[in-house]
């Protein structure tokens, strides 16, 4: 008797390039036993849906797509008790998570392999104030550059599309008033960016330090950015942010299991890279281990 899989793709991630070898994918699973139930989303939130639905009927969920699809994914599959071990096949642009998990990117096939001989890891999943998030909640420098850029720019240019779109928003770097409660405390100052998050990479272009972060500890890693004394000293902090060096006396690196925000006027965020809409005030939860990924 072979073992159900529950399998949803997201036809538009990677240029459409999972036609190319979703045969072979197919045949892996089937090789190692599984029977794959299909489905196919067709605009923001199927996935979400697809998940709460149908989860439960399944031990195991492949996610076909970009982070976006699977943040979706996690989003519906914390909707239910009996979770799905998830399996990943990236083929977005940035391609976070799946650098976090070292897995194959834009390779299907290799990726299929990994998921009927890898072994699951617990992953914390971030709760927000309407919803959830995967691996990041942020605002301010460069968190436009993820929803903003078009998806049919993201899809010719792949990697290229996130340069390009930093270097542009490198002319409209301000901070913001903000004061942020977390576990040890809390601090007010002018930053230009901070964020909640679960993850070594960050839009495909930012790195953290493996040895600050653990994807299911129970903890998420707050980082901040406070702005610089004046033009120059910016310049080579964004510089230096681009090219993944953190070690800055302008950035702090904390953990915590829970964290507020608040602003004087409603803050831009994204989470996990889309657009999440303008907050005065917004919390974040740590939901440890929440789901198991195939790494």
């Amino acid at each position: 008797m072979k073992k159900p899989l529950l399998v949803i793709v997201n036809p538009a991630a990677g240029k459409g390039t999972y036609k190319k070898k979703f045969a072979e994918v197919l045949e892996i699973f089937s090789d190692a036993d599984y029977s794959p139930s299909l489905f196919f989303t067709s605009g923001r939130g199927d996935a979400v849906s697809l998940a709460a639905e149908y989860g439960e009927g399944f031990e195991t969920l492949v996610c076909i797509g970009g982070d976006g699809t699977l943040s979706e994914v996690v989003s519906g599959l914390m909707r239910i008790e009996n979770r799905p071990t998830v399996g990943y096949i990236p083929l977005g642009t940035a391609n976070d998570v799946a650098r976090s998990l070292g897995l194959p990117k834009h390779d299907p096939t290799a990726a299929a392999r990994r998921i009927v001989s890898g072994e699951a890891m617990p992953f914390d999943v971030g709760k927000r104030s309407g919803g959830y998030f995967n691996y990041v909640a942020a605002f301010g420098a460069f968190t436009e550059v993820s929803y903003g850029t078009p998806q049919d720019i993201k899809r010719r240019l792949g990697q290229a599309a996130y340069v390009i779109g930093a270097a542009k928003s490198l002319r409209s770097l301000r901070s913001r008033r903000v004061r942020v409660e977390y576990d040890g405390g809390s601090f007010e100052g002018d930053y230009l960016y901070g964020s909640v998050s679960n993850s070594y990479s960050v839009a495909g272009m930012i790195d953290l330090p493996k040895d600050k972060v653990s994807l299911g500890d129970g903890e998420h890693e707050l980082i901040m950015l406070r702005k610089p004394k004046n033009a120059a000293a910016l310049a080579h902090l964004a510089a230096r942010v681009l090219q993944g060096d953190l070690e800055s006396e302008y950035i702090e690196i904390l953990h915590t299991k829970h964290a507020v925000f608040e602003f004087d006027a409603p803050e831009a965020f994204t989470f996990d890279g889309e657009d999440g809409g303008a907050h005065e005030r917004i919390e974040f939860s740590n939901c440890p281990q929440a789901v198991q990924i195939i790494h």
